[in-house]
């Protein structure tokens, strides 16, 4: 019997790979994306569905995990891969900006995380698996991309408050840590970059599918930093 796993931010340069990844490894996917234009290759799967959720509506996010888990029984995995990026020193970074990046990189995956949080625990069995950044763990590259860098950091510590909660149960939250992702719209922005040190959606997807199989079942409280050289 396939797992059951939600992957928000699902049309994106790394989303396609990852659903590419669990639909070939047979996880049923719920995709959740406002579009599918790069997810072509699942059409006509019967292991796919794609679902337009507005991941910054609390109210939206429950109905739809609600929905999902009366339809499959169980939501044995959440990737929450939907977020956004912003340049910005202190200088720089006004109230407006860091709620902005508030919104997209905090609330989305929280209105996501929390009702699937609580359905794994009701199950006994669920993997959530939130995406970090590096400059959220060092300063040092933190400091001029604030609001993107404050806003990620937030997802550690829900990771270890989540994990706190679920200690001694087989749910697991997991927070991975890429460095520059190799996707076309990173190539277009950074042409003269070291593309060769950057970690490709591939890679990451491998990573997120061993957190979701038997094969990472025996890990608790992981943080994963994906950089391969860059």
């Amino acid at each position: 019997m396939s797992r059951n796993i939600i992957i928000t931010g699902a049309n994106g340069g790394l989303g396609s790979a990852v659903v590419k990844k669990f639909l070939a490894e047979n996880y049923k996917v719920l995709a959740v994306d406002r579009s599918g234009s790069h997810l072509g290759f699942a059409e006509g799967n019967t292991l796919f569905e794609l679902h337009a959720v507005d991941l910054t509506n609390e109210a939206a996010c429950e109905t739809f995990v609600q929905e999902a888990a009366a339809l499959h029984v169980n939501i044995d995995g959440a990737l929450l891969l939907a977020g956004g990026f912003a340049m910005g020193g202190v200088d720089t970074t006004d109230d407006a900006a860091i709620k902005k990046m508030f919104a997209i990189n905090f609330e989305t995956a929280y209105h996501m995380a929390r009702p699937l949080f609580q359905h794994m625990l009701q199950k006994g069995y669920g993997r959530i698996v939130l995406v970090g950044a590096r400059p959220a763990l060092l300063a040092s590259a933190g400091k001029d991309m604030m609001a993107y860098a404050l806003s990620k950091s937030l997802l550690f510590k829900l990771a270890e408050m989540f994990n706190a909660t679920a200690k001694g149960t087989n749910v697991v939250t997991s927070v991975i840590v890429p460095s520059t992702i190799d996707t076309a719209a990173n190539r277009e922005s950074m042409p003269d970059a070291a593309i060769n040190s950057w970690v490709k959606p591939e890679q990451i997807a491998e990573v997120l599918e061993f957190i979701c199989s038997e094969k990472g079942s025996s890990l608790r409280e992981p943080i994963y930093k994906v950089y391969n050289n860059a």
